[in-house]
């Protein structure tokens, strides 16, 4: 069943979820906005694994409990190493309908993916806002050739199962296939929203060792590395990165230590 929400704001976006009675959503803490008096609210450390078992004890006895407990601290030591919020908060329906509200935390719109139980979807780190109980939330942490060939590894959230996942990002979003450019584009690092599985995730290097690469990498902000995207399926970009709206932040501070060459030899720190 689609979880009933509506998106609404422009430049701030947030979403409006309209809970039937006993229906319960999910979000990561710090994204939650306003609620019904009639809508529960519980944090707990584990996630709805299992198929949308809320984190509840499978089995009985104390075996079932020490699964739990360990499978509860497995959860939160992934989402520790990839730097995700170690708490989710529960909203349910208690009695009659209920109204629960959530928002991401940057300036952007927001996005509601409907999930039929056939595909994953993968998002960047700390676009998840809300999904349904009915949702598994995942860390995948891309390794291999990925890593190697960008000189760096990759930490996404991975959504599975069946319902409604609500995901946020800065700036406007863009919707595109790589199968419609050739099925492969190239894109800033940072601008990469979400995307389904089976397109293939990447990095490679902005040149080569030569003239034409250096420049590229000192002088035309990207650094020495872009994304690649192929194969055949939905990709979510984003139009502002996190990176150039703190370097806009700083400047309009007076603290802009980028200096005129951005890129590899920007002294941002953090």
């Amino acid at each position: 069943m689609t979880l009933q929400q509506e998106i609404v704001g422009n430049a701030m976006q947030m979403a409006i979820v309209t809970l039937q009675p006993g229906t319960t959503v999910y979000c990561e803490a710090g994204k939650f906005l306003f609620k019904t008096t009639n809508v529960t609210m519980e944090t707990r450390l584990s996630g709805p694994a299992g198929g949308g078992t809320g984190g509840q004890p499978q089995g009985a006895g104390m075996g079932g409990l020490l699964r739990q407990a360990m499978g509860t601290a497995m959860q939160a030591g992934q989402r520790a190493l990839a730097g995700e919020s170690l708490a989710f908060q529960y909203f349910t329906a208690a009695q009659g309908e209920g109204t629960v509200a959530f928002a991401g935390v940057l300036p952007g719109e927001m996005r509601a993916l409907e999930l039929d139980g056939t595909r994953a979807w993968f998002a960047e780190k700390d676009a998840f806002v809300a999904a349904e109980s009915t949702v598994d939330f995942g860390i995948a942490f891309q390794g291999g050739r990925t890593g190697r060939s960008g000189g760096e590894g990759f930490i996404l959230e991975k959504f599975t199962g069946r319902g409604t996942v609500i995901i946020a990002g800065a700036g406007n979003f863009i919707d595109l296939n790589p199968a419609d450019f050739g099925g492969r584009v190239e894109v800033d690092t940072g601008c990469v929203v979400a995307f389904e599985e089976g397109i293939r995730y990447g990095v490679q290097r902005v040149g080569g060792l030569n003239r034409q690469g250096l420049m590229n990498a000192v002088f035309g902000g990207e650094g020495l590395s872009l994304a690649t995207l192929e194969g055949d399926g939905r990709v979510i970009l984003q139009s502002l990165t996190i990176e150039s709206l703190a370097n806009a932040l700083r400047k309009a501070q007076g603290g802009d230590k980028q200096g005129p060459t951005g890129g590899l030899f920007s002294t941002n720190e953090g």
